[in-house]
């Protein structure tokens, strides 16, 4: 089924958590003003958050967390079966996220440092976003992802609609707002290769991007390494900056 052949009785919603902080799904119930219509319109069937019911199959399934266990895997291949639309929400789940570091380091490494002499009890993998393994029909981008762009595609979909979705950098949305750019107050930042949609929230209130949106198609990272350390980043932390979200899709061997 596509996405404008939802079933015109209450579309079933679901979210599911992955390895997550589980902000994103928070965030849904700081929507305290939304809610009440939007419940009007959804049948909510799972949310681990705010309920304890179960459902064989979902019009929509919202997934927050990348994934790095076994476990992880057929779950996501179980969700996945079972669902028309799939979202993945958040930067763990659209791009690996934070949690995509451990791939910098050896697997059996990560795995002793965290655990221990319990190392063997708990299986790992690399964090992967969701995309990695199955089919993702939207994104929505972000830690935490932006609760105005949920609204905006939950609507679209409900509508039966494609929703429209950002790839233009960080910095046209600055440009809009008429924001003063950071770097000329000396403070760096990764919005010329990040991917907009949030409103440029960070830069208007004075914190630098730090590309947690994922990165611009085609991005010229040779370019933003030069910007960074030409405005005063060693290397080495010019690095990190991308690495910090972006460690799935950078080997740091590539920004060298």
């Amino acid at each position: 089924m596509k996405s404008d052949q939802i079933k015109p009785n209450k579309p079933k919603i679901a979210f599911f958590d992955f390895t997550s902080c589980e902000g994103c799904q928070l965030n849904k119930l700081n929507l305290e003003n939304e809610l009440p219509d939007i419940l009007r319109h959804v049948e909510l069937v799972e949310f681990r958050e705010a309920m304890d019911d179960k459902a064989d199959y979902y019009d929509i399934a919202f997934i927050e967390g990348s994934l790095s266990t076994p476990s992880c895997i057929n779950r996501i291949h179980d969700i996945r079966r079972r669902s028309n639309i799939l979202v993945a929400l958040g930067a763990c789940a659209t791009i690996g996220g934070i949690n995509s570091m451990k791939n910098l380091q050896p697997i059996e490494t990560v795995r002793e440092t965290v655990y221990g002499e319990e190392k063997y009890r708990f299986p790992t993998l690399p964090a992967i976003p969701v995309s990695a393994v199955v089919k993702v029909d939207y994104e929505i981008r972000g830690c935490p992802m932006s609760i105005p762009e949920f609204l905006r595609v939950l609507k679209a979909l409900l509508m039966g609609k494609a929703p429209n979705l950002p790839d233009s950098a960080v910095c046209v949305e600055c440009k809009l707002r008429e924001n003063e750019c950071l770097y000329d107050r000396g403070i760096v930042c990764l919005g010329p290769v990040t991917v907009g949609g949030c409103e440029a929230i960070c830069p208007s209130f004075g914190q630098f991007c730090t590309g947690c949106r994922g990165l611009v198609p085609n991005p010229n990272k040779d370019a933003m390494l030069d910007i960074l350390t030409q405005h005063g980043l060693s290397l080495e932390d010019a690095q990190k900056r991308f690495l910090l979200f972006n460690s799935y899709n950078i080997e740091s061997k590539s920004i060298t």
